[in-house]
């Protein structure tokens, strides 16, 4: 065998024998690389990255989980693959309750901040950065591309969707972490930014749950598409805009621990299956 095809022979056999690690691996990678190169000019100066560079780096690491989650599904599925990644992104015709556990992030945010305010302190009142959608657009869409289109399905199919699902959503909070400074209004964290991003990928690990549970149920990336969208969107608008690093580290924490209870109550209602419909006990009154 030539070198040439026993060198792409080889690369073609590792990305099928080991597809889930391999699409992390270069997702990571995409990524982290696209996220220095924005930055590397103010590190070589030996300079504080400026803000709007970190801002910056979003957009640059989204083509990550979108080219690899693409070229991953051709590899492994070649046009089938893509065909059937395709339509489930197009597959919006669902039932209208589906779309309702679109309210859950903005509902969650707003109860957590609205308690915060209430009890604790006024800084906590919710901002309304309404061009903040547009962020959570752009990465809904791209991102599912890869996380919800790709990773999702491989992981579940040798265990449960909950156990693929949070194993997923601590991958995806640690794939944030090159912008974890950068998230929210404190920014930067300073000495609460791990504090920080504990409570951001607890988050986003809960939040990962309930994306993966809309799309399995509806099999539809789309819908997951917008779900991360509202969920991102939700937390650049709502976002208070005058916390500290530790207020913010705290309403995260709080945040997350919301979304948790919601994971519970669905966890309890499926019985642990993301095959099946939630259940929830009858209520019978006595007359």
């Amino acid at each position: 065998m030539p070198a040439e095809l026993s060198v792409t022979h080889h690369r073609e056999s590792v990305l099928q024998r080991h597809p889930v690690a391999s699409y992390f691996v270069l997702t990571f990678a995409v990524s982290w690389t696209g996220a220095l190169l924005v930055t590397a000019p103010h590190l070589l100066r030996g300079e504080t990255i400026p803000k709007m560079s970190g801002l910056l780096m979003f957009p640059v690491m989204l083509v990550g989980p979108s080219l690899v989650g693409i070229l991953m599904t051709w590899f492994t599925g070649e046009r089938k693959g893509l065909r059937n990644l395709f339509a489930r992104m197009r597959r919006v015709r669902v039932p209208a309750r589906w779309y309702a556990v679109l309210l859950i992030p903005p509902t969650l945010v707003l109860a957590v901040l609205f308690v915060l305010k209430t009890f604790w302190s006024p800084f906590f009142a919710p901002n309304n950065f309404w061009t903040g959608v547009s962020f959570g657009c752009v990465a809904g869409f791209f991102e599912e591309i890869g996380w919800t289109g790709y990773a999702f399905p491989k992981l579940s199919a040798n265990r449960s969707g909950f156990a693929a699902a949070i194993f997923l959503g601590v991958f995806w909070g640690i794939w944030h972490l090159p912008v974890v400074d950068y998230l929210g209004a404190a920014t930067p964290h300073g000495a609460y930014w791990f504090r920080f991003f504990l409570a951001f990928t607890a988050a986003m690990t809960a939040m990962r749950v309930l994306i993966s549970w809309l799309s399995a149920r509806t099999n539809s990336v789309a819908l997951a598409q917008l779900m991360h969208a509202v969920s991102t969107g939700s937390l650049v608008v709502f976002s208070p805009p005058r916390v500290s690093a530790a207020q913010e580290t705290t309403w995260y924490a709080v945040y997350a621990a919301a979304l948790w209870l919601v994971v519970a109550v669905l966890a309890a209602a499926t019985r642990g299956s993301f095959s099946s419909p939630p259940s929830f006990p009858r209520v019978r009154w006595r007359e």
